[in-house]
């Protein structure tokens, strides 16, 4: 008995992309940190929303890499000059990656109160017929 995978359904020409997506996202293996949200803000767009309390916009980086947006963060220690006597809050880096479909696109990001918006956008595809001519072979 053989496997159907999603790219060999008879039904889906041209998805084995998805497959692969798929695929990509399941390897990401994203751990818990930094908590984030994902929100609809209208019927076109989105906000993700990370929450990176001690981290400046100098310490952040968004990117897109072949439709995937990452955000990495990475503080810089103060000083070694500082004696913790209990160090509750973490100083590390992180690296969140969120797989974007085809039309989405990064509107724009703003840091407010610990938290970090990332907004994009879906464009609206035109809808298009067409007719195919049959000829006679």
């Amino acid at each position: 008995m053989t496997k159907l995978t999603l790219g060999s359904h008879p039904f889906l020409l041209g998805f084995e992309q998805l497959e692969r997506l798929v695929e990509r996202t399941a390897k990401s293996g994203n751990e818990g940190y930094p908590p984030f949200n994902i929100e609809q803000t209208s019927e076109t767009g989105y906000r993700i929303t990370l929450a990176v309390a001690g981290f400046r916009e100098g310490d952040l980086a968004i990117t897109v890499e072949d439709r995937q947006l990452v955000i990495r963060g990475r503080q810089v220690e103060d000083g070694a000059e500082r004696i913790f006597l209990h160090r509750g809050i973490a100083a590390r880096q992180f690296q969140r990656s969120f797989v974007l479909a085809d039309g989405v696109e990064v509107s724009g990001a703003t840091m407010e109160n610990g938290l970090l918006h990332v907004d994009l956008s879906r464009a609206v595809p035109e809808s298009v017929v067409q007719t195919i001519r049959i000829s006679t072979a």
